[in-house]
């Protein structure tokens, strides 16, 4: 038997959230969950995308901002946030690791809810590979997380199977 617990206060009455963007195919659902949480509230949105820079470059290096397909995923989650009647605001970082970068964003916002998608993928051995920020936002974040997964039949609308992750990281080949 398996027994469901309702919703918590926390995602029920949401005032701050955010909402970690990825470029990836879980943005759209993301996004219309955020909104559909917060509509009722008047919660505020804050779509976050976060630019990993490898050690290679420094820090200070201002390597995000230049960066387009960075801008189209922020004008995308907009977008969508206003066609779904609320307001989000977005913010573009760069960062060594992006699970750290989320939750650090997170607490400097003082949000109670942080959303992140994750595609469905998996290693190779078949295995379901998760990557590295998702466990790290779960671990580290002061207030609840919620995880979206990509349904299976959505990767192969797409058009491919579903997915072999190489990396271990949350680089271009491992998203939120």
């Amino acid at each position: 038997m398996v027994s469901f617990r309702p919703m918590s206060s926390a995602l029920t009455a949401a005032r701050r959230v955010v909402v970690g963007l990825n470029g990836g195919p879980t943005d759209a659902l993301v996004v219309r969950t955020a909104c559909e949480l917060v509509r009722g509230t008047k919660g505020s949105l804050a779509g976050v995308h976060i630019v990993e820079i490898d050690w290679s470059h420094d820090l200070s290096e201002d390597i995000a901002s230049d960066n387009e397909t960075a801008a189209t995923v922020l004008d995308m989650a907009e977008t969508l946030a206003d066609k779904a009647g609320c307001r989000l605001e977005t913010t573009l970082l760069q960062a060594r690791d992006v699970g750290a970068a989320l939750v650090d964003e997170a607490v400097a916002l003082g949000a109670d809810l942080i959303i992140v998608g994750l595609p469905f993928r998996k290693k190779f051995g078949g295995d379901f590979a998760i990557g590295r920020t998702v466990p790290y936002v779960l671990q580290n974040a002061p207030c609840e997380v919620l995880v979206l997964r990509e349904p299976i039949a959505d990767q192969a609308a797409r058009g491919r199977e579903p997915g072999v992750a190489v990396g271990a990281g949350l680089g271009a080949s491992d998203r939120i």
